[in-house]
């Protein structure tokens, strides 16, 4: 039991750890005059999202009270009970690994690690643009109204989601490629098209500013996904062995994947191209990692990469101003991923379409996917909204113009 807890706290660190990583991705990517903005969203997320999770999120994604969508928020509020069997009368640090049973507060500060990055991915939609209060309103309410509930679908005590998918069974998604990626891809679709698209939006925009802040981010996102990934495991070792070898190649395909559709497309392999492909496979192997042997999770790596090097054009091609390419990485990877199981799974349980199984769990995959997405997408849209169209979510265009680090937060970071 106690290597459990300290496993358990070690995985939940290193995935609290991607946020400021992804921090560091998305900082690289904006202008220089937004990067402080751009970061300080991410920094929202955890300090919002975290104490929010210890007053009512824990209630609504793990409670026994409310129904299968909702749980009860207010059940231990705080976690005041959970706190008194841990640490209340009659405590025995001597027995303290006899008061985890299930990991209790370990498991927590696992989620709410998974929890403040859902969030603190959608802000990469609204990047160069977005006010920081609001943000923060627009986090509170997010994880309110998306995060706790779907991670209550797909992991809570009813799980629906895992148990039967408008009766095609129960959809496999180990650590969250549909109830983090693509929640978070579709809000980031729904919040770009409130806020509208960025002064002068055109690829020139698009340029990075701090490439090697970009590639320092991935890394940092990679190294902190092996927790992510490894933080559940079983008696089985080698099945976690195969999650995290799964969490390395992948990625590693997934580069290759883009930089030749890149070099096709554009004649050059870039560096913010391979940074990008890491992102892509690691989110296609999320849902994917436990289910894949080796060989096919190469194979998805290479999928996911070389159709998310081309998604991310949908932005031109379709009008709207995902800035930093949330929809093109975290929706489409995420979505292949999970699909992916359905087809190509052979172990951890799966029983794929090509590897004796039906197409069951190639529907129960596909229909969760795509109800989390629609999900998100209008309570998101909704949320947006009426942050804008109550107290303003998007800066005034001039501030936009002069930079809004100065703008918001009086300080930025000058290059030479």
């Amino acid at each position: 039991m106690s290597l459990y807890v300290a496993w358990t706290l070690l995985c939940a660190a290193l995935v609290l750890f991607m946020t400021p990583g992804l921090a560091f991705f998305y900082g690289g990517l904006v202008k220089s005059k937004s990067v402080v903005s751009m970061m300080m969203l991410s920094f929202g997320s955890i300090v919002t999202v975290a104490i929010l999770y210890v007053l009512i999120g824990a209630g609504i994604q793990g409670s026994d009270e409310g129904s299968k969508y909702f749980g009860n928020p207010f059940d231990d509020f705080g976690m005041a009970s959970l706190s008194d069997a841990a640490g209340g009368a009659g405590f025995e640090p001597a027995n303290i690994t006899d008061l985890y049973e299930g990991g209790s507060f370990a498991d927590h500060a696992f989620l709410v690690a998974f929890c403040i990055i859902t969030v603190a991915l959608v802000s990469g939609a609204v990047a160069d643009r977005a006010r920081f209060w609001p943000w923060i309103l627009f986090a509170a309410l997010f994880a309110t109204l998306v995060v706790f509930p779907t991670f209550r679908w797909i992991w809570g005590p009813d799980a629906w989601l895992a148990d039967n998918v408008f009766g095609f069974g129960g959809a496999l998604d180990w650590a969250g490629g549909t109830v983090i990626h693509q929640s978070a891809g579709a809000a980031a679709l729904a919040l770009a098209l409130v806020l509208g698209k960025r002064v002068g939006f055109s690829k020139e925009l698009a340029v990075s500013h701090n490439v090697p802040l970009v590639l320092i981010g991935a890394s940092i996102l990679w190294f902190g996904w092996f927790g992510f990934n490894t933080g559940v495991y079983g008696d089985n070792l080698d099945h976690t062995g195969l999650i995290f070898l799964n969490t390395l190649i992948t990625p590693a395909a997934a580069v290759i994947g883009w930089l030749v559709v890149e070099t096709l497309k554009d004649g050059k392999p870039t560096a913010v191209g391979a940074a990008s492909g890491i992102v892509a496979g690691l989110v296609a192997i999320t849902p994917a990692c436990a289910y894949l042997t080796p060989i096919w999770a190469i194979v998805l790596g290479v999928v996911a990469g070389a159709v998310c090097a081309c998604a991310i054009d949908l932005k031109f091609t379709l009008g709207f101003d995902d800035s930093l390419d949330v929809v093109g990485l975290h929706l489409v990877a995420g979505f292949i991923g999970c699909a992916y199981v359905g087809l190509f799974g052979s172990v951890g349980g799966a029983e794929s379409l090509f590897f004796g199984g039906s197409i069951e769990l190639l529907g129960a995959q596909v229909l969760s996917s795509l109800f989390v997405i629609g999900f998100s997408f209008v309570v998101t849209y909704v949320i947006g909204r009426a942050i804008e169209k109550s107290i303003g979510f998007r800066v005034k265009e001039e501030d936009e113009i002069a930079g809004i680090d100065q703008v918001l937060h009086g300080e930025g970071y000058a290059l030479d």
